[in-house]
């Protein structure tokens, strides 16, 4: 079989595969694998489709075309309807894989960093299984990937290990997470699994190589690499196969222009740039936030924001309404079916906490329409909604312009801590969660924007939660730092009420809370990042980034 000939079949069993993948996993040179897919793409044997994603360059990934699987049909002298069937490479598998390209990408990323240590590897995608692929080695050893997006929420992420760990086969899971801490959150759901698993941040094992230590098990403080996993674990009985589709229908032609409005959605993560990706997460994350504080959270200009937003509305993802004399913004139904294929989470479940409902722009929205249980809880308290995206969007304007690395900004559904306390499961539900970096140093707060807390009982009510949490190991165990607690007030004297509650309940319960107060008016005049805040045990205004001893 000649190299034009291999390059197809390689293509044919890892679909989606970029030309660096194709270099690391079959071995061969760059120079024959570019020119071999070039001479495939000429002859109408394969086409590809472009893609790039927050944690990938550009590039373009490639997959073979009706004619080209027929001729490799021939080659292997293989039945066609057979290799639809058991391969793939049908429409339908097809489609999946478009569906879930980001996690395509950098689960080729990892094998590629596998195949430094052992070749040849097979890298077999699934369908309904819990994992994303499973990446054999040679000697039987199998490790399953799992990536967990950013729209996968707690209980999604420990039922999807639940059934991983229930199937039998595997010797090592591979969790990629998207931020710090669904890192320790998830490794605290491993250290009660029974099988062997280790986890990486997803940007991190994306761009490493076998030799890099960005894997940790979930019980060892120290980092691990994949050279070093491998030697660990031992051969394993493969994961059972899934059976074959009864109809698995030949490739259509891939036309990326089709991904318009009325086109097909699983071409969606093809065709959007890493900045749309960005903005559509924000919008999902921030319901009903306006175009000058998602441009603030990009990082971009008026002008950008109205660019990406214009391309966004045409395909569909996202829509513009008007509400209280201002424009807001929301994930349509299709972007949010968009982002529940891409994580592989619930799209019901989706819908009935983040779904719209469909208006004019130049009507306001009552929030009677909206059928989302969270978007029509933001939108009935529109100011409190308004005033935390003004905060965060002032947030990272202030932290950008003092070249501040934010590590993470996170809305309240992802903000909130759960932890126990005498048996009993407790929560924190803050209206936001940030993280930044100076130097070596995670700077963590906690965002709580009050407005209705005026009485000494609403206010001690407010601060128990807290009390409770730091209480326990879960604010160390949760950010590998101590967060700041901070509460802002819309006038002096609630928060000169507050600040005496705080300090009983505190003496009280015999905890400290590090807790920093300010007002709305001097958050907008100085910004979160001035010295606008008053620590609990009082003294003069200060920087957020003061710690409170």
């Amino acid at each position: 079989m000649n190299l034009e000939n291999q390059l197809l079949r390689a293509i044919a069993v890892t679909p989606l595969a970029d030309r660096l993948d194709l270099v690391a996993l079959t071995g061969w040179s760059r120079g024959g694998v570019y020119g071999g897919v070039r001479m495939l793409v000429d002859a109408g044997l394969a086409e590809s489709v472009p893609h790039s994603s927050p944690v990938l360059p550009p590039t373009r990934r490639f997959m073979p075309t009706a004619e080209g699987l027929r001729r490799l049909a021939d080659i292997e002298r293989v039945d066609f309807d057979d290799m639809l069937r058991n391969c793939p490479v049908s429409e339908e598998y097809r489609r999946l894989l478009l569906a879930r390209l980001d996690a395509v990408a950098v689960t080729y990323r990892v094998a590629c960093a596998l195949s430094d240590v052992a070749r040849p590897l097979k890298v077999v995608w699934r369908r309904g299984e819990p994992q994303d692929a499973d990446l054999v080695l040679p000697g039987e050893t199998v490790l399953q990937v799992v990536r967990l997006g950013r729209a996968a929420d707690r209980t999604s992420t420990a039922k999807r290990l639940w059934r991983l760990f229930e199937t039998a086969g595997g010797s090592a899971v591979l969790v990629l997470a998207p931020d710090e801490v669904r890192v320790r959150h998830t490794r605290r759901l491993l250290a009660r699994s029974p099988g062997v698993a280790f986890i990486a941040l997803e940007s991190g094992a994306a761009h490493a190589t076998a030799d890099d230590p960005v894997w940790a098990m979930p019980s060892a403080a120290s980092p691990i690499d994949l050279r070093a996993i491998v030697q660990i674990i031992g051969p394993a009985p493969p994961p059972a196969g899934e059976t074959g589709r009864e109809r698995s229908n030949a490739p259509d032609k891939i036309d990326v222009e089709r991904a318009d409005h009325e086109g097909p959605a699983w071409l969606l993560p093809a065709v959007l740039k890493p900045s749309e990706k960005n903005a559509v997460d924000i919008v999902l994350d921030w319901p009903w936030i306006a175009p000058d504080h998602l441009g603030a959270l990009l990082g971009v200009g008026r002008s950008r924001t109205s660019q990406l937003l214009k391309r966004l509305c045409r395909l569909g993802i996202v829509e513009r309404f008007r509400i209280a004399g201002g424009t807001a913004l929301a994930v349509t139904d299709r972007g949010i079916a968009l982002v529940g294929r891409r994580d592989r989470v619930s799209i019901g479940a989706l819908k009935k906490r983040l779904s719209v409902a469909r208006g004019s722009y130049d009507e306001n929205l009552d929030w009677r329409a909206v059928s989302g249980r969270r978007t029509r809880q933001l939108l009935r308290n529109v100011e409190h909604t308004r005033a935390v995206h003004s905060f965060t969007a002032m947030l990272a304007r202030q932290a950008r312009s003092r070249s501040l690395e934010i590590v993470q900004i996170d809305p309240p559904a992802r903000a909130s801590r759960y932890f126990r306390l005498k048996a009993a499961l407790r929560s924190v539900q803050p209206d936001a969660y940030f993280a930044i970096r100076l130097g070596n140093q995670l700077c963590p707060f906690f965002l709580e924007w009050e407005r209705r807390a005026v009485r000494p009982a609403t206010m001690a009510a407010r601060i128990a939660p807290y009390i409770r949490y730091y209480s326990t190991r879960g604010p160390l165990d949760d950010h590998g730092a101590e967060p700041v607690v901070m509460i802002v007030f819309e006038d002096r004297v609630a928060q000169s009420r507050f600040l005496g509650v705080a300090r009983e309940e505190m003496e009280r319960a015999g905890v400290r809370v590090p807790l920093l107060v300010s007002r709305r008016s001097m958050i907008g005049e100085h910004g979160p990042l001035g010295r606008v805040w008053i620590p609990a045990d009082g003294g003069m205004l200060q920087h957020p980034f003061t710690r409170v001893r």
